[in-house]
């Protein structure tokens, strides 16, 4: 994470912030995910049927690509100074664009597309964001994702 103060924010609009490391979507994350939420359509836990199907095997859930956008920004966001508390604050236009195969590696790319203080203290940034998938040209997902930060 890149600490930062309110007066250097608008040197970061429109900037590219960052790269995460790669990350392993394994065939064991992602059954814990279909755990979790209860999803278990064999796409996604059944390797046998689903090397009947398009994908040759299982694929992570869409939604599990996206709730790891939180992992995959530790390390290239940005974060105020004397920073208080940081929420998600939603997503606009979520893509899936790419399925990501089990085993395969991802990775998440951040730019700041806006950054403003809505209220005294609260700031809202919002993040182009691309999770990109080892070896691949198009990538897992799309999306422009809200936070708030409170100082």
């Amino acid at each position: 994470m890149q600490e930062i103060s309110k007066s250097d924010i608008s040197k970061f609009i429109g900037q590219h912030i960052g790269t995460s490391d790669w990350l392993v979507v394994d065939q064991d994350r992602i059954n814990t995910f279909a755990d979790v939420t209860e999803d278990h359509q064999f796409i996604h836990i059944d390797p046998k049927a689903a090397a009947q199907t398009p994908f040759g095997g299982t694929i992570a859930h869409g939604f599990l690509t996206l709730s790891l956008l939180s992992k995959l920004a530790e390390g290239p966001s940005l974060v105020l100074k004397d920073i208080k508390m940081g929420v998600n604050y939603g997503f606009d236009k979520v893509r899936f664009v790419e399925p990501v195969r089990a085993g395969a590696k991802i990775r998440g790319s951040f730019t700041l597309s806006s950054a403003e203080e809505k209220k005294p203290g609260q700031f809202s940034f919002v993040y182009q964001v691309s999770v990109e998938i080892e070896g691949n040209d198009r990538p897992a997902l799309t999306a422009e994702w809200l936070t708030l930060q409170f100082i």
